[in-house]
Protein backbone atom coordinates (compact mmCIF):
# COMPACT_ATOMS: atom_id res chain seq x y z
CA UNK A 1 0.00 0.00 0.00
CA UNK A 2 1.53 3.15 -1.36
CA UNK A 3 1.37 5.82 2.08
CA UNK A 4 -0.81 9.14 1.62
CA UNK A 5 0.56 11.68 -0.97
CA UNK A 6 0.65 15.45 -0.12
CA UNK A 7 -2.70 15.98 -3.02
CA UNK A 8 -4.64 13.61 -1.54
CA UNK A 9 -4.33 15.24 1.89
CA UNK A 10 -5.12 18.69 0.61
CA UNK A 11 -8.29 16.90 -1.31
CA UNK A 12 -10.22 15.32 1.68
CA UNK A 13 -9.28 18.88 3.83
CA UNK A 14 -10.54 20.60 0.84
CA UNK A 15 -13.79 18.65 1.16
CA UNK A 16 -14.56 19.60 5.11
CA UNK A 17 -14.20 23.30 4.58
CA UNK A 18 -17.42 24.46 3.51
CA UNK A 19 -17.67 27.64 2.00
CA UNK A 20 -19.80 29.75 4.71
CA UNK A 21 -17.08 28.28 7.08
CA UNK A 22 -14.19 29.96 4.68
CA UNK A 23 -16.25 33.41 4.43
CA UNK A 24 -17.46 32.90 0.77
CA UNK A 25 -20.82 33.62 -0.17
CA UNK A 26 -22.50 31.30 -2.49
CA UNK A 27 -25.86 33.41 -3.35
CA UNK A 28 -27.52 29.40 -3.26
CA UNK A 29 -26.26 28.54 -6.46
CA UNK A 30 -25.87 24.36 -6.98
CA UNK A 31 -22.37 23.43 -6.02
CA UNK A 32 -20.95 19.85 -7.51
CA UNK A 33 -18.77 19.89 -4.68
CA UNK A 34 -19.17 19.56 -1.10
CA UNK A 35 -16.31 22.08 -0.09
CA UNK A 36 -13.98 24.32 -1.66
CA UNK A 37 -13.10 24.43 -5.44
CA UNK A 38 -9.82 24.31 -6.31
CA UNK A 39 -10.34 27.44 -7.68
CA UNK A 40 -11.67 28.99 -4.49
CA UNK A 41 -8.94 27.40 -2.37
CA UNK A 42 -6.32 28.93 -4.32
CA UNK A 43 -7.52 32.52 -3.95
CA UNK A 44 -8.08 32.56 -0.18
CA UNK A 45 -4.39 30.96 -0.16
CA UNK A 46 -2.97 34.01 -2.57
CA UNK A 47 -1.77 31.69 -5.42
CA UNK A 48 -2.85 30.45 -8.86
CA UNK A 49 -5.17 28.17 -9.50
CA UNK A 50 -2.92 26.39 -11.76
CA UNK A 51 -0.53 26.26 -9.20
CA UNK A 52 -2.68 24.90 -6.88
CA UNK A 53 -4.39 22.19 -9.34
CA UNK A 54 -0.65 21.15 -10.12
CA UNK A 55 0.02 21.19 -6.21
CA UNK A 56 -2.71 18.65 -5.59
CA UNK A 57 -1.88 16.65 -8.72
CA UNK A 58 1.91 16.17 -7.49
CA UNK A 59 3.60 18.14 -10.64
CA UNK A 60 4.37 21.56 -8.69
CA UNK A 61 7.20 20.50 -7.00
CA UNK A 62 8.53 21.54 -3.52
CA UNK A 63 6.04 24.16 -1.96
CA UNK A 64 7.34 26.98 0.04
CA UNK A 65 6.23 27.29 4.16
CA UNK A 66 4.89 30.42 3.02
CA UNK A 67 2.42 28.55 0.60
CA UNK A 68 2.00 25.61 2.70
CA UNK A 69 0.55 28.12 5.95
CA UNK A 70 -1.59 29.78 3.48
CA UNK A 71 -2.96 26.83 2.56
CA UNK A 72 -3.19 25.69 6.38
CA UNK A 73 -4.71 28.36 7.20
CA UNK A 74 -7.95 28.50 4.56
CA UNK A 75 -8.25 24.77 5.34
CA UNK A 76 -8.48 25.49 9.33
CA UNK A 77 -5.46 22.66 10.17
CA UNK A 78 -4.64 22.48 13.50
CA UNK A 79 -0.67 22.56 14.29
CA UNK A 80 -0.73 18.60 14.53
CA UNK A 81 -2.31 18.43 10.54
CA UNK A 82 -0.21 21.78 9.71
CA UNK A 83 3.23 19.59 10.80
CA UNK A 84 1.96 16.56 8.74
CA UNK A 85 0.62 18.98 5.64
CA UNK A 86 4.66 19.92 6.17
CA UNK A 87 5.89 16.68 5.92
CA UNK A 88 3.33 15.46 3.36
CA UNK A 89 5.48 18.26 1.15
CA UNK A 90 9.02 17.12 2.10
CA UNK A 91 8.56 13.63 0.64
CA UNK A 92 9.94 13.35 -2.86
CA UNK A 93 7.68 12.80 -5.64
CA UNK A 94 9.24 9.07 -6.36
CA UNK A 95 10.19 7.34 -3.22
CA UNK A 96 10.99 4.10 -3.02
CA UNK A 97 9.84 1.57 -0.02
CA UNK A 98 12.91 0.91 2.36
CA UNK A 99 12.62 -1.60 4.99
CA UNK A 100 13.94 -0.48 7.96
CA UNK A 101 15.38 -2.71 10.83
CA UNK A 102 13.73 -4.28 13.88
CA UNK A 103 13.60 -1.60 16.19
CA UNK A 104 15.23 -2.26 19.80
CA UNK A 105 14.60 0.31 22.79
CA UNK A 106 16.85 2.47 23.43
CA UNK A 107 18.55 1.64 27.10
CA UNK A 108 18.06 5.00 28.79
CA UNK A 109 14.27 4.45 27.86
CA UNK A 110 14.56 0.97 29.36
CA UNK A 111 16.19 1.72 32.06
CA UNK A 112 13.44 4.12 32.72
CA UNK A 113 10.97 1.65 32.76
CA UNK A 114 12.70 -0.12 34.95
CA UNK A 115 12.77 2.93 37.09
CA UNK A 116 9.12 2.82 37.44
CA UNK A 117 9.10 -0.71 39.16
CA UNK A 118 5.66 -2.22 38.94
CA UNK A 119 3.20 -0.33 40.92
CA UNK A 120 2.99 2.62 37.56
CA UNK A 121 1.91 -0.19 34.47
CA UNK A 122 4.05 0.96 31.44
CA UNK A 123 4.91 0.12 27.86
CA UNK A 124 7.34 1.20 25.86
CA UNK A 125 5.94 1.42 22.35
CA UNK A 126 8.02 1.95 18.78
CA UNK A 127 7.11 3.85 15.59
CA UNK A 128 4.64 1.38 14.03
CA UNK A 129 3.16 0.50 17.48
CA UNK A 130 5.24 -2.29 18.05
CA UNK A 131 5.58 -3.38 22.09
CA UNK A 132 9.31 -3.21 22.21
CA UNK A 133 9.12 -3.55 25.68
CA UNK A 134 6.69 -3.44 28.80
CA UNK A 135 6.40 -4.05 32.95
CA UNK A 136 4.28 -6.71 34.48
CA UNK A 137 1.93 -4.53 35.41
CA UNK A 138 1.57 -2.75 32.10
CA UNK A 139 1.50 -6.20 30.49
CA UNK A 140 -0.80 -7.12 32.78
CA UNK A 141 -3.18 -4.01 32.18
CA UNK A 142 -3.32 -4.02 28.35
CA UNK A 143 -2.84 -7.50 27.27
CA UNK A 144 -2.61 -10.55 30.11
CA UNK A 145 -3.50 -12.83 27.17
CA UNK A 146 -0.17 -12.25 25.07
CA UNK A 147 3.00 -13.60 26.10
CA UNK A 148 4.76 -11.38 28.23
CA UNK A 149 8.44 -12.18 26.81
CA UNK A 150 6.76 -11.98 23.47
CA UNK A 151 7.94 -8.29 22.74
CA UNK A 152 11.69 -9.89 22.97
CA UNK A 153 10.75 -12.11 19.94
CA UNK A 154 10.55 -10.12 16.96
CA UNK A 155 8.45 -13.06 15.12
CA UNK A 156 5.90 -12.26 18.10
CA UNK A 157 6.15 -8.74 18.73
CA UNK A 158 2.79 -7.50 20.09
CA UNK A 159 1.62 -4.93 17.29
CA UNK A 160 -0.87 -2.23 19.39
CA UNK A 161 -2.56 -1.07 16.27
CA UNK A 162 -3.19 -4.99 15.15
CA UNK A 163 -4.28 -5.84 18.42
CA UNK A 164 -6.50 -2.97 18.25
CA UNK A 165 -8.31 -3.50 15.15
CA UNK A 166 -8.19 -7.21 14.86
CA UNK A 167 -8.15 -9.02 18.13
CA UNK A 168 -11.52 -9.09 19.80
CA UNK A 169 -9.86 -9.53 23.37
CA UNK A 170 -8.18 -6.42 23.06
CA UNK A 171 -11.79 -4.46 21.64
CA UNK A 172 -13.47 -6.21 24.59
CA UNK A 173 -11.12 -4.43 26.88
CA UNK A 174 -11.99 -1.05 26.00
CA UNK A 175 -15.02 0.50 26.91
CA UNK A 176 -14.38 4.01 24.99
CA UNK A 177 -12.37 1.70 22.01
CA UNK A 178 -14.20 4.04 19.48
CA UNK A 179 -12.76 6.93 20.93
CA UNK A 180 -9.44 5.34 21.11
CA UNK A 181 -9.48 3.92 17.59
CA UNK A 182 -9.84 7.33 16.01
CA UNK A 183 -6.99 8.51 17.96
CA UNK A 184 -5.03 5.40 16.93
CA UNK A 185 -5.30 5.68 13.04
CA UNK A 186 -4.87 9.59 13.14
CA UNK A 187 -1.75 9.04 15.09
CA UNK A 188 -0.74 6.13 12.07
CA UNK A 189 -1.33 9.00 9.36
CA UNK A 190 1.20 10.97 11.18
CA UNK A 191 3.30 8.80 11.37
CA UNK A 192 3.12 7.93 7.94
CA UNK A 193 3.25 11.69 6.75
CA UNK A 194 6.51 11.43 9.01
CA UNK A 195 8.25 8.01 7.43
CA UNK A 196 7.04 8.01 3.65
CA UNK A 197 9.46 5.52 3.31
CA UNK A 198 8.47 3.14 5.88
CA UNK A 199 7.83 -0.18 4.06
CA UNK A 200 6.88 -1.99 7.46
CA UNK A 201 4.86 0.71 8.10
CA UNK A 202 2.76 0.39 4.79
CA UNK A 203 2.25 -3.09 5.10
CA UNK A 204 0.94 -2.59 8.62
CA UNK A 205 -1.37 0.20 7.10
CA UNK A 206 -2.62 -1.80 4.02
CA UNK A 207 -3.07 -5.18 6.15
CA UNK A 208 -5.59 -3.07 8.38
CA UNK A 209 -6.97 -1.56 6.17
CA UNK A 210 -8.17 -4.82 4.11
CA UNK A 211 -8.85 -6.93 7.30
CA UNK A 212 -10.63 -4.33 9.39
CA UNK A 213 -13.47 -2.20 8.05
CA UNK A 214 -14.06 -0.16 10.86
CA UNK A 215 -10.12 0.57 10.20
CA UNK A 216 -10.63 1.47 6.63
CA UNK A 217 -13.48 3.99 7.26
CA UNK A 218 -11.50 5.72 9.85
CA UNK A 219 -8.37 6.43 7.41
CA UNK A 220 -10.75 7.02 4.85
CA UNK A 221 -11.20 9.91 6.77
CA UNK A 222 -8.00 11.56 7.05
CA UNK A 223 -7.61 12.91 10.49
CA UNK A 224 -4.57 13.69 11.70
CA UNK A 225 -4.04 13.87 15.41
CA UNK A 226 -0.87 13.14 17.60
CA UNK A 227 -0.85 10.94 20.34
CA UNK A 228 0.53 11.91 24.16
CA UNK A 229 -2.09 12.10 26.34
CA UNK A 230 -5.80 10.51 26.89
CA UNK A 231 -7.77 8.64 29.05
CA UNK A 232 -8.91 4.87 28.74
CA UNK A 233 -11.83 3.05 30.16
CA UNK A 234 -11.35 -0.67 30.65
CA UNK A 235 -13.83 -3.38 31.34
CA UNK A 236 -10.29 -5.58 32.41
CA UNK A 237 -11.05 -9.43 32.67
CA UNK A 238 -9.31 -9.40 35.92
CA UNK A 239 -10.27 -6.38 38.35
CA UNK A 240 -13.12 -5.17 36.69
CA UNK A 241 -13.63 -1.62 35.84
CA UNK A 242 -10.70 0.72 35.52
CA UNK A 243 -10.31 4.12 34.34
CA UNK A 244 -6.58 5.41 33.76
CA UNK A 245 -4.79 8.27 31.60
CA UNK A 246 -2.24 7.22 29.06
CA UNK A 247 0.60 9.88 28.97
CA UNK A 248 4.06 9.59 26.67
CA UNK A 249 7.80 10.13 27.90
CA UNK A 250 9.90 10.58 24.79
CA UNK A 251 13.62 10.30 25.20
CA UNK A 252 15.83 12.55 22.53
CA UNK A 253 17.84 9.87 21.43
CA UNK A 254 15.41 7.41 20.25
CA UNK A 255 12.25 9.88 19.47
CA UNK A 256 10.56 6.93 17.55
CA UNK A 257 10.19 5.32 21.12
CA UNK A 258 7.15 6.74 23.41
CA UNK A 259 7.10 5.12 26.85
CA UNK A 260 3.56 4.74 27.92
CA UNK A 261 2.62 5.44 31.51
CA UNK A 262 -1.11 4.62 32.79
CA UNK A 263 -2.22 6.29 36.03
CA UNK A 264 -5.56 6.01 37.83
CA UNK A 265 -8.16 8.02 37.15
CA UNK A 266 -10.14 7.33 41.08
CA UNK A 267 -9.65 5.62 44.30
CA UNK A 268 -11.48 2.36 42.84
CA UNK A 269 -8.81 2.38 39.52
CA UNK A 270 -6.13 3.04 42.27
CA UNK A 271 -7.19 0.10 44.12
CA UNK A 272 -7.75 -2.30 40.79
CA UNK A 273 -3.98 -1.37 39.88
CA UNK A 274 -2.67 -2.01 43.12
CA UNK A 275 -4.71 -5.23 42.97
CA UNK A 276 -3.58 -6.32 39.39
CA UNK A 277 0.48 -5.25 40.85
CA UNK A 278 0.06 -7.20 43.53
CA UNK A 279 -0.91 -10.20 41.48
CA UNK A 280 1.70 -9.71 38.76
CA UNK A 281 3.90 -9.61 42.00
CA UNK A 282 2.51 -13.42 43.60
CA UNK A 283 2.79 -14.94 40.04
CA UNK A 284 6.34 -13.91 39.40
CA UNK A 285 7.31 -15.18 42.83
CA UNK A 286 5.76 -18.60 42.40
CA UNK A 287 8.43 -20.05 40.15
CA UNK A 288 11.39 -18.56 42.46
CA UNK A 289 9.91 -20.42 44.73
CA UNK A 290 9.28 -23.60 43.12
CA UNK A 291 12.44 -23.93 41.86
CA UNK A 292 13.91 -23.05 45.35
CA UNK A 293 11.94 -26.04 46.53
CA UNK A 294 12.79 -28.04 44.04
CA UNK A 295 16.71 -27.79 44.37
Amino acid sequence: MELESLGAYLRSRRDRVTPAAAGLRTYGTARRVKGLRREELAHLAGVSAGYYTRLEQGQAGTASRQVLDALAGVLQLGPVETAHLHNLARQPTMSRLVRPRPERPHPRVLALLASLGETVPAVVLGRRGDVLAWNRTGHALMAEHVDFDAPQDLARRPSVPRMFFLDSLTRDLHRNWAELARTHVAYLRLTAGRYPTDARLAELIGELAMRSHDFAALWAKGDVADCTVGGMRLHHPTVGAVDVDYQVWLQPESPDHRLEVYTPNDGASADALRLLSARTAAEQQEPEVSRSQGG
